[in-house]
């Protein structure tokens, strides 16, 4: 991971985006803390969070509930 100081980051932030384009991670410092990250967008689906739920299926016990009767609609 590459360390740059705030104001080199806004001399080259073109060239720290190419970087990070490129699947490098670069750490933005100020005053010797890291103050901020770029790293590399990774493209996730909506679906991901409920993974590690599908991969445990037979710990999980759904049972679907009754069908409730249908309820007369109001005639206006």
């Amino acid at each position: 991971m590459r360390s740059v100081q705030v104001v080199e980051a806004k001399a080259k932030f073109s060239a720290l985006l190419a970087a990070v384009e490129a699947g490098e991670t670069v750490a933005i410092m100020r005053r010797g803390r890291v103050v901020a990250q770029l790293v590399p967008d990774s493209p996730r689906m909506a679906a991901d969070p409920f993974r590690p739920l599908w991969a445990e299926q037979d710990d999980i016990d759904l049972v679907l509930p009754a069908d409730l009767a249908a309820e007369p609609v109001a005639q206006i």
